[in-house]
């Protein structure tokens, strides 16, 4: 049977729902140090970072390979739109192919942040497994440029993404799907929360609770 062919009841659909919630509400902040911090805490120590950051001149770098690339785009856009975060995404076509080719693939967001970056910007690093090298890279660079650091990781626990940023998010599951939908929520709550947006009680789903 292909997978065209494949059927599933509403049974699994909210299965699938309630996994992903699930691994949201669950995803574990940590420190640089390891050190495990409150999700509101680090959300809010985020949102003023963020502040901080623009009010100085400075600016939000993301980076991501594949679908996080699209989550870096993604974002940079709306957090300089809707947030009046100064935000930008190292994922020019023409200059990834240019890096990549007279580099290495290793290098191509390392060598921009080295161009690009200023001291006391904050670069948002992306990973599904929090392995990729050039993501890696882009951290070390970030480092060296005097940079902070957030991270945005998943499957395994012990991936060393995880470990690197000043602040690291980690959504537990080996699933693309579930890591890159939470990484964009969390993005996405963070710049929703900076715009004031909030979720009234009375804008909860029927049988829905915030806990």
């Amino acid at each position: 049977m292909s997978k065209v062919d494949f059927r599933v009841d509403g049974r699994e659909i909210r299965r699938y729902f309630t996994a992903l919630s699930d691994y949201l509400v669950q995803a574990k902040v940590t420190s640089g140090s390891g050190e495990p911090l409150d999700m509101a805490e680090a959300v809010n120590r985020i949102m003023a970072l963020a502040a901080r950051t623009h009010a100085a001149g400075n600016k939000l770098i993301f980076v991501g390979n594949g679908g996080s690339s699209a989550i870096a785009s993604h974002m940079a856009t709306d957090y300089s739109k809707n947030g009046d975060v100064r935000a930008m995404a190292l994922n020019d076509t023409a200059m990834l192919t240019c890096l990549g080719n007279d580099l290495g693939y290793d290098r191509v967001f390392a060598k921009q942040i080295e161009l690009y970056a200023r001291a006391d910007d904050l670069v948002i690093a992306i990973s599904s497994s929090g392995r990729s090298a050039n993501i890696l890279n882009a951290v070390e660079a970030a480092r060296a440029a005097k940079c902070a650091v957030v991270t945005l990781s998943g499957f395994t626990p012990d991936n060393p993404l995880r470990r690197l940023g000043d602040m690291n998010f980690y959504v537990a599951s080996d699933r693309y799907g579930f890591v890159e939908i939470g990484h964009l929520t969390i993005c996405h709550a963070i710049l929703d929360f900076i715009c004031g947006l909030r979720v009234p009680e009375g804008m909860m789903p029927a049988g829905a609770t915030a806990a």
